[in-house]
């Protein structure tokens, strides 16, 4: 179990499903608030017309008659009105209003009644144009829906209603159905300069139930959701890590069969799955030939030692049964090319190890003279021309070993003149080794840096040496930022060029 929820597929199924939860929560709530704040809205509307309404038959009323017990008042049930005068008396009422609170006064039953200062509201709120100067002592702009009692010059004029709307949110009793209610209070004042105070209301039922009916729905599709999204994400990413698989599955088989010839399954697609695929394919092709290069390896080391080995065992065991017949001299050419061999073996072990050269300041000029002047057992002088102040950065030992290398090479080859030259081109110290033998072929000048490579014309282990000089110069000049190249000269023979990174 710890295993499956563990995967990739599990934390993407689950990391999707987290954060489409939160978003859905997040809108969720932004919905019902706007919901709610609209929903309010409307019913401050409709709170707002009945007040007015209201109003405006008092406004109208003519100054002779007293309106008030036969003004036309909404239904309790759906707008129940109260007016009262500043003083908080209850003037006029509507039919079947059992109960109030919220409004102007809780008393209900008596026209006339005092002002019940318990009910007042919990929350006002006014809009409007209001043109008061804030000289009242309430945070309704300095009117009491209750009641004002000096008369303040704010009021209406006669026949006239107040711009301005004040909200407060209430509960109301009426023909035994209680309920949620936003009173909206409108000041008039009457024929007979009588202000009073019309506070009507709006049943909040429908916000209440469209909100909960909102909330109920989203309580229960959003498991329904969130199960989809985890599904289908689920399917998802399993379609899409099945390459995945199939790639472990096959690096496994390889790993435990060890054949290098096989290869992962690369996907049709140009995803990064499928680019994943062909890299792993590229890494084993490069691994087998790796592989195959170092059992070739040790396959030729294995006879190129043999045979210096069988030859001066065989020369040693006839020196010790004939010690007149004991040739030294080739037993000791055997021994130095044996310790020649082992050299180069060494040699490329290090390099293959991944042994970087030091950063030593190496003068090219200064080194190839130097070189030169201790061969002395060369049967084919080397011209040198090669001034001082070609500086390069590398190990001196490995660079010497190049020239060293190269230096043989040519030797073996030359028919009588080896030249060895250093110049400067561009951002470069040129080495140039020149013979004049009979060169290389075109065809063979990228083989001849492969191990235990002899061309025909140098297969004689007693004239040529193990096929790894030049792989030796060419592997030591790329770990120097540089290269080695082989072309012609002008006489037809061989021209070798190491090229090094020129140091200011």
């Amino acid at each position: 179990m710890r295993g499956r929820f563990s995967s990739v597929r599990a934390k993407a199924s689950l990391g999707a499903t987290a954060v489409v939860a939160v978003a859905l929560v997040a809108a969720g709530i932004a919905v019902l608030l706007s919901l709610r704040v609209n929903l309010t809205g409307q019913a401050d509307r409709e709170a707002d017309r009945a007040a007015r309404e209201v109003a405006l038959e008092i406004a109208a009323q003519a100054p002779d008659r007293t309106p008030y017990a036969k003004l036309e008042l909404p239904d309790a049930e759906d707008h129940p009105v109260q007016v009262t005068d500043e003083d908080g008396r209850l003037l006029a009422l509507s039919e079947g209003l059992e109960r109030i609170s919220g409004s102007g006064v809780a008393t209900v039953g008596a026209v006339g009644a005092a002002r019940n200062t318990a009910s007042e509201p919990t929350a006002t709120a006014r809009t409007g144009d209001d043109d008061d100067d804030g000289g009242g002592d309430d945070d309704s702009g300095g009117k009491d829906r209750g009641g004002k009692g000096d008369g303040g010059d704010d009021d209406p004029a006669v026949g006239e209603i107040d711009d301005t709307t004040e909200y407060s949110d209430g509960s109301a009793t009426a023909d035994g159905h209680a309920g949620e209610y936003r009173f909206a209070t409108v000041e008039a004042t009457d024929r007979t300069g009588r202000t009073v105070l019309v506070h009507a209301g709006a049943s909040l039922a429908d916000r209440q139930s469209a909100v909960n009916t909102t909330a109920v729905a989203m309580l229960l599709g959003l498991p329904v959701l969130l199960l989809i999204v985890g599904g289908v994400t689920w399917l998802v990413t399993r379609r899409a890590l099945r390459p995945v698989e199939g790639i472990r599955s096959e690096m496994a088989a390889i790993t435990a069969s060890e054949d290098l010839s096989r290869r992962v399954p690369e996907p049709a697609t140009h995803d990064e799955v499928a680019r994943l695929a062909r890299t792993t394919n590229e890494t084993l092709t490069a691994l087998e030939a790796a592989v195959e290069r170092q059992r070739r390896f040790v396959a030729d080391a294995s006879h190129e030692l043999r045979s210096p080995i069988a030859s001066l065992r065989t020369q040693l065991e006839v020196g010790h049964a004939h010690p007149g017949l004991l040739d030294v001299p080739g037993a000791v050419a055997d021994t130095v090319r044996l310790q020649q061999l082992a050299g180069d073996l060494l040699m490329l072990a290090r390099l293959d190890a991944g042994e970087r050269p030091g950063l030593t300041r190496t003068d090219l000029g200064a080194l190839v003279r130097e070189e030169v002047s201790q061969r002395a057992t060369d049967h084919i002088p080397v011209a040198v021309r090669a001034r001082e102040g070609f500086d390069v950065l590398g190990s001196r030992g490995q660079l010497a070993r190049v020239l060293g290398n190269l230096l043989d090479n040519a030797q073996r080859h030359a028919a009588g003149s080896v030249e060895a030259s250093v110049r400067r081109v561009g951002a470069w110290v040129v080495l140039a080794v020149a013979d004049d033998g009979t060169g290389v072929p075109e065809a063979e000048r990228e083989r001849i840096f492969e191990r235990f490579v002899r061309l025909d014309d140098a297969r004689s282990r007693d004239d040529g040496g193990a096929g790894l000089g030049l792989a030796i110069a060419r592997d030591v000049a790329e770990r120097h930022d540089g290269t080695l190249t082989v072309g012609g000269t002008p006489s037809g023979g061989a021209l070798f060029e190491l090229r090094l990174p020129a140091v200011v």
